[in-house]
């Protein structure tokens, strides 16, 4: 990384001015790679093509021309190098200065106006009191689970009857696009579940009622995303119905507990699974649990947040959701169609969620500097285990990486925010759901009433905010 030196300007409205310096030596080494890159395409008497030398081509051009080259190569790479020098966590797109093109032998000036994360002013935040539930197992719950059990060995029988929601039926089909066949539509003796959700919506729902022999005309219309090129379209199926099944489920008796799991009875069975519900549901209390410390934290403290910054966020929460569909199959122009919306809409739809992601930064950062939270290189290696087991990495080499890329200093950030969320829930006093529901409702009246959107960006596959 390059030695690019910083200071920085704290500004109103959570923004800084960065003033860095890139040394003369690591300016003209990018100049030379910038003349050579250039060298690489000109044709000059007595030089060979792409073999003319870095001074030939300073000549040529002039100095100032191929100054400007390395910068348009460069200033991407020293931005991210005075950003880390700064140690500031920047927000949204940044406002860059390059002073006076530097003579030879001098260093290279530029200036950065960034939005960075709020600071926050700490309220009470040690031994704060959190409602915090019991775990609790419901007999239906249980039953669930049985009957899930059951339905893994359940046999299907043939009726003689109509199709009902669970049924299963052995058909065959032709599917059409504006009457003609289209590739992958024509099934024989094909298995479906009606109510399973597995086909196009709106087929299954069609064929409820259904006899053996029936023939039915069956109109649906593909989603938008659906992979290929029917996404969009309507297509008739011709579907003829060979058989109708039913489910049956065996018999709840010890003989089929001993076959269907490790234990003899049905009560063992039970048993083991009130207790494996049991102890999921303690992993979700201490989630909840965590969760409503920080909430509580971050509701006592005072953390201002200006406009821009607050859109420049949620910008950032929907580029991040674009990324993940992307990675998913789903492109950006796909997802915009399905939500109905542009990037503008979706973004300012974010920003409920936007703000509550700003308030729980600046308030977890500010506890790591007023509890001088300080990650030991044994933390950073095991927050980065995971990652290195995934790759088959050396997690102390995978730790050099990030060292040498300039991503440490983020991944610290990250670790001691991590660490500063164990000690919140550590110094919490647990106290009973009913008694916070209590004070909750004495300290903000008619809060129950008021309807707040989730805030939250839709995904496909999320249910409706």
């Amino acid at each position: 990384m390059a030695a690019v030196k910083t200071s920085v300007t704290a500004l109103p409205e959570s923004r800084v001015r960065v003033q860095a310096e890139v040394p003369a030596d690591e300016v003209e080494r990018r100049v030379q790679q910038a003349a050579r890159q250039l060298g690489r395409e000109m044709r000059i008497p007595g030089f060979r093509k792409g073999k003319v030398p870095p001074p030939v081509v300073i000549r040529r051009l002039g100095r100032a021309a191929v100054l400007d080259e390395a910068l348009r190569n460069s200033l991407g790479s020293w931005y991210v190098d005075a950003i880390d020098e700064a140690g500031i966590s920047p927000i949204g797109d940044p406002e860059l200065d390059v002073g006076e093109l530097p003579s030879e032998g001098q260093p290279l000036a530029f200036s950065i106006e960034i939005g960075v994360r709020p600071r926050a002013e700490l309220g009470e935040y040690k031994g704060i009191e959190v409602g915090r539930r019991e775990p609790h197992v419901e007999d239906s719950m249980i039953d669930e689970e049985i009957d899930r059990l059951r339905d893994r060995f359940a046999t299907l029988e043939t009726v003689a009857r109509p199709a009902e929601a669970g049924d299963h039926l052995v058909v065959d089909y032709v599917g059409r696009v504006d009457g003609e066949p289209f590739e992958g539509g024509e099934g024989r003796d094909q298995l479906i579940e009606l109510g399973s959700g597995r086909l196009v919506p709106g087929f299954e729902e069609q064929l409820i009622g259904a006899s053996d022999g029936d023939r039915r005309i069956v109109e649906v219309t593909f989603p938008e995303d659906y992979p290929g090129e029917l996404g969009g379209q309507t297509a008739q199926f011709e579907v003829t119905v060979n058989e109708v099944k039913a489910k049956r489920l065996p018999e709840l008796s010890d003989d089929w507990a001993s076959d269907a799991s490790e234990f003899e009875t049905v009560a063992e069975l039970r048993e083991d699974i009130a207790e494996r519900l049991s102890e999921a549901d303690r992993h979700a209390i201490e989630h909840e649990f965590e969760r409503a410390v920080v909430d509580a934290a971050v509701a006592a403290s005072k953390v201002e947040i200006p406009e821009k910054l607050l859109h420049a966020r949620a910008h950032e929460l929907l580029e991040e959701t674009l990324a993940s569909l992307e990675r998913r199959g789903v492109s950006k122009e796909m997802y915009l169609r399905i939500a109905g919306q542009d990037e503008e809409t979706l973004a300012h739809e974010a920003e409920p969620e936007a703000e509550r992601a700003l308030r729980r930064e600046a308030v977890l950062s500010a506890i790591v500097e007023a509890e001088r939270i300080e990650p030991s290189d044994a933390d950073m290696l095991e927050a980065i285990r995971p990652s290195a087991e995934r790759e088959g990495a050396d997690p102390q080499r995978l730790l050099e990486r990030l060292r040498h890329s300039g991503r440490l200093d983020r991944l610290r950030r990250e670790v001691a925010a991590g660490q500063a969320v164990e000690r919140l829930v550590a110094e919490a006093k647990p106290i009973s759901v009913e008694q916070a529901k209590a004070r909750q409702k004495l300290w903000t009246p008619g809060r129950e009433e008021a309807g707040q959107g989730s805030g939250r960006l839709w995904t496909p596959g999320s249910a409706t905010p």
